[in-house]
């Protein structure tokens, strides 16, 4: 099952993280795709990521009979201040030629000549949206007009800050990734935004941002029911509700068991149970 923005490219129900993943980067994209997994999330950002090592496992899956059109690339342009000093483009630059530099590093990383998403890793301001985000927003927007990304999209984005945007801009966001937290009904206000503008919602940390929830009795009935884990039943929860879920598990046996959660069921009953069982 695929997801579709309003521009109706069509997008994997569920994506593979390569955040924290280190020198093990590599082996662990190669064993996702070989898993099933269609879509990944990485960013050019080395203190959280090695974007470099997800392309070698790109070319080693290449080398497999594994074809680029076959998968879905996303990855990140990061603020200088979310760099840790060690940004790939020139931090005294503009910020224009701060997003064409990161992007460009990103496809030589990655060695693809297009991505498919390309995403802000955070709005530079705290509230609002100031200049600076307009600059790089403004960017972005070119990068999508000239048909080297699919999609653009924001990451760690407030509720103002995303109506704001999508209001505005010329180009509205396709993709909208953050951490999602049960306690806040799953990032709700956010993904009412998202479903008014046809953006999809990518939920990260769903597990780790929500461990009361895995222990939760409700849930564990849910995942006995379903002979499954209460993981799984998370994400699937994630996919009921239009969500795209990242998971950025290191074990195969978690892999296969998180990608059959597209098999899953839950009644409608159930879905509403989890929407508010942290409020």
């Amino acid at each position: 099952m695929a997801l579709t923005a309003y521009n109706d490219i069509p997008v994997p129900s569920f994506m593979y993280g390569t955040a924290w993943k280190k020198e093990a980067t590599r082996q662990l994209v190669e064993l996702a795709v070989a898993s099933g997994f269609k879509a990944i999330d990485t960013a050019n950002q080395l203190i959280h990521y090695n974007e470099a090592l997800v392309g070698e496992a790109l070319q080693a899956l290449a080398n497999k009979g594994f074809k680029r059109e076959a998968l879905f690339l996303q990855t990140k342009f990061t603020p200088a201040d979310g760099q840790g000093g060690r940004a790939p483009y020139d931090p005294s630059a503009d910020l224009t030629t701060q997003v064409r530099q990161s992007f460009d590093s990103s496809l030589a990383h990655l060695g693809t000549d297009y991505l498919d998403s390309y995403v802000l890793h955070a709005p530079l301001s705290r509230r609002g949206l100031g200049e600076a985000d307009w600059e790089v927003w403004e960017a972005m927007e070119d990068l999508y007009h000239s048909g080297k990304t699919k999609m653009i999209g924001v990451s760690n984005i407030t509720v103002s800050q995303l109506a704001l945007l999508c209001e505005q801009a010329n180009v509205k966001p396709m993709m909208v990734q953050n951490r999602c937290f049960a306690t806040l009904g799953w990032d709700k206000a956010v993904r009412e935004i998202c479903l008014k503008h046809s953006v999809i919602y990518q939920g990260f940390s769903l597990l780790t941002a929500n461990r009361d929830v895995l222990i939760d009795p409700e849930i564990r009935v849910m995942a006995q029911r379903l002979g499954t884990g209460p993981g799984q039943i998370i994400f699937r929860f994630a996919m009921q509700i239009g969500m795209l879920p990242l998971t950025g598990t290191t074990s195969q046996q978690h892999m296969r068991e998180d990608l059959q959660a597209e098999q899953l069921e839950l009644s409608t009953d159930e879905v509403e149970q989890i929407e508010t069982i942290a409020l």
